[in-house]
């Protein structure tokens, strides 16, 4: 099996792993955030050591850093989810990251935006 495919197919496991695991999980702290938490992706180092887990949140730049804070802090509660229920050689260490990539493309499309406008205006006068 090509080892691309091979990658590809444990990062889209563990992808769908850690939004279940997300669900199960009994702490307080992250049952007030979960709702809003979006794992984005995930990317395998080539030895499968390391997984960096991209986390989305619907909400602002504070909120967001606290939900990947959360995660960091209960990595080992996913780590273990993972183990479980992944047949793998060994499970990668999880590395939670902010995912900002849609906030980025929207902000992007504001200005695309603006940009259309003012030209708009301009071949109006």
């Amino acid at each position: 099996m090509n080892p691309e495919y091979r990658n590809k197919k444990i990062e889209n496991k563990i992808r769908g792993l850690i939004s279940e695991g997300l669900q199960k999980i009994k702490v307080p702290e992250i049952d007030a955030l979960k709702s809003y938490i979006v794992i984005s992706r995930v990317l395998v180092s080539k030895d499968k050591r390391f997984a960096d887990v991209f986390v989305s949140y619907i909400g602002d730049a504070d909120s967001r850093k606290r939900a990947v804070e959360l995660l960091e802090k209960y990595k080992g509660f996913f780590r273990k989810y993972i183990a479980q229920n992944l047949r793998i050689y060994t499970t990668p260490e999880l590395r939670f990251k902010e995912d900002i990539g849609i906030e980025e493309s929207i902000r992007i499309n504001k200005l695309l935006d603006e940009i259309s406008k003012n030209n708009k205006n301009i071949s109006d006068k």
